[in-house]
């Protein structure tokens, strides 16, 4: 059990779980993110307006998944494939983002400064993990990054250069559930998958072969994946 982890646990658990899967022979890893983010509601305070940005964009979720190694593809279907992962605690981020257990409940605390925080580092955390495979070209791959706010994904698109549908799916998480913490990510994961499908595309990655996995959150930390989509007719 993982608690108070933040946003960016759901990449945490995935990459935990990938290591179990590859270090226990046959082993199948059922991953389950839950949320109740209602607990950072309250009333408006005017010494505490970071918590405002919370309140208005938090939702409450809960997904899951099975991770393994070496699938039997007569009875297992991939739906995508974990490749690499890590985790990284963004330099100078010390207080960007903080939650904390109160008498009232769970208080939510950001600074301004998030956004640009993880535009300064993104590209090198892209860099270390698809330079090994020969890609340097970033939107050559899909994207599931976790929907911090519109702010977040703006700043992520401008850094790295993005086409403007390279967000898509985790736009419409965000539009229809709100920012449900750890839960996000396999949320749109699962909106790629079933759109890849519904537009007869040949992977479950939006019809591409490689794809990256960002997770955001408290420390301020990043979890970065390296993702191999699978083909959509397995």
């Amino acid at each position: 059990m993982l608690y108070h982890q933040g946003c960016f646990a759901g990449g945490t658990v995935l990459r935990l779980a990938k290591d179990l899967a590859e270090n226990n022979i046959g082993a199948r890893v059922l991953v389950v993110c839950s949320e109740l983010t209602v607990v950072t509601f309250r009333g408006p305070n005017e010494n505490h307006l970071d918590s405002l940005v919370g309140q208005a964009l938090f939702g409450v979720g809960a997904s899951s998944v099975i991770v393994g190694s070496n699938p039997d593809e007569r009875i297992e279907k991939p739906l995508f494939y974990l490749v690499s992962a890590s985790q990284t605690i963004l330099p100078d981020s010390e207080g960007a983002i903080e939650g904390h257990l109160r008498e009232v409940g769970l208080t939510f605390h950001l600074k301004e400064n998030v956004p640009e925080l993880i535009g300064e580092n993104i590209v090198k955390s892209l860099e270390e993990a698809f330079h090994p495979l020969g890609i340097s070209d970033w939107n050559s791959l899909f994207w599931v990054a976790h929907p911090g706010g519109p702010a977040i994904l703006k700043r992520i698109e401008k850094t790295v250069g993005l086409n403007s549908d390279k967000l898509n799916a985790t736009k419409h998480v965000l539009s229809e559930y709100g920012n449900m913490s750890s839960a996000c990510v396999l949320f749109i994961l699962d909106e790629m998958r079933k759109r890849s499908m519904k537009e007869g595309k040949l992977t479950t990655g939006d019809g591409l072969k490689w794809g990256v996995l960002f997770g955001f959150g408290p420390g301020l930390t990043m979890e970065t994946i390296a993702l191999h989509s699978a083909a959509t007719n397995i």
